[in-house]
């Protein structure tokens, strides 16, 4: 394996995912969490990975023996899985920390998880263009990585952490309820996208990324909201 190339897969892969963290954190600069621990979901993130990928092998193989090898079937269970377990890092590092003490803290965790999956998932799309020499193909694919996968996992993961902000000051049972409801919504998202950019028009896919950079305009509306939330509970 060639050291120099796999350094620039990962160096092109974090790239995009840094500078979408960055404007992200921004968001939450009035309260901003520990960098120790952001650095550390961000990590998670990028470790999840390795427990993704086995898993979407195991699903594939078995829908594979069933003769089923593309469907919308396996698309949800391949997307659930991811959804899963980005929500899985941000639990186990910082969801269980003191600093996860207000609703916008759920968001910023979520997305941080979901930035580091995608820089390892970016370096791995990268990788194949850059170990055959083709930089126009790295090129047009690290594009496409910022501007509609990497925005994809944001508002997946950010639809779970939006779930669990809303109901921050409920009782666990509500909030365990409502964190399935994200999961499985940031899943169906997933789908849609991966079931879109899969098709041959090429409008269709051009109406997809167009579609998710207006969400994210409304992530940013209801990142205020998640603010009025916290607000209204500290007064």
């Amino acid at each position: 394996m060639d050291i120099q190339v796999l350094f620039y897969a990962f160096f092109g892969g974090m790239i995009p995912a840094a500078l979408w963290l960055w404007f992200w954190l921004k968001e939450d600069s009035v309260h901003p969490e520990p960098r120790g621990l952001i650095v550390v979901t961000f990590i998670a993130g990028i470790i999840s990975v390795a427990f993704v990928l086995p898993l979407q092998q195991f699903t594939f193989n078995l829908f594979l023996r069933n003769g089923i090898d593309n469907s919308i079937g396996l698309f949800f269970f391949l997307a659930l899985i991811e959804e899963t377990m980005k929500f899985a890092a941000a639990y186990v590092v910082a969801f269980r920390s003191k600093a996860f003490d207000e609703p916008i803290d759920a968001v910023i965790y979520m997305v941080t998880a979901a930035l580091g999956f995608s820089a390892i998932e970016n370096a791995l799309f990268l990788f194949g263009p850059l170990s055959g020499g083709n930089i126009l193909d790295t090129i047009i694919t690290g594009n496409l990585r910022f501007v509609g996968a990497s925005i994809l996992h944001v508002m997946a993961s950010a639809t779970v952490g939006l779930a669990l902000a809303l109901c921050f000051y409920k009782e666990k049972s509500i909030r365990r309820h409502m964190i399935f409801i994200g999961i499985i919504t940031a899943t169906v998202l997933h789908t849609l996208f991966n079931l879109s950019i899969m098709s041959d028009s090429g409008n269709n896919t051009f109406i997809t990324f167009l579609i998710l950079w207006f969400s994210v305009v409304g992530l940013l509306l209801f990142f205020e909201k998640v603010k009025r939330i916290n607000q209204i509970n500290t007064i």
